[in-house]
């Protein structure tokens, strides 16, 4: 993996398809141009392994139900932020 001798705007580009290859929504073209874009750059290959450990974590998180005095006291909240107007 090399240092900062790339192009960022690539990393950039990586980063905004990276949910998809994860779940596995992308071409073999572009899945094979991220894995190279990964493996020759530290941060983007950090992120991915990150997303993809967050994303197991989360599968294996089982539902439990919100306490309701949290869920009333989160209800109060959204009723009283700001209204904002479209413009």
């Amino acid at each position: 993996m090399t240092g900062d001798d790339h192009d960022h705007q690539h990393c950039l580009e990586m980063f905004e398809k990276l949910s998809e290859y994860i779940d596995g929504e992308l071409d073999h073209a572009t899945c094979d141009e991220i894995e190279k874009h990964a493996k020759d750059c530290v941060a983007c290959f950090s992120c991915m392994e990150t997303l993809k450990k967050t994303v197991a974590l989360c599968k294996n998180v089982k539902d439990q139900p919100i306490p309701q005095d949290f869920s009333k006291k989160l209800k109060e909240i959204i009723q009283n932020l700001p209204k904002t107007t479209s413009p």
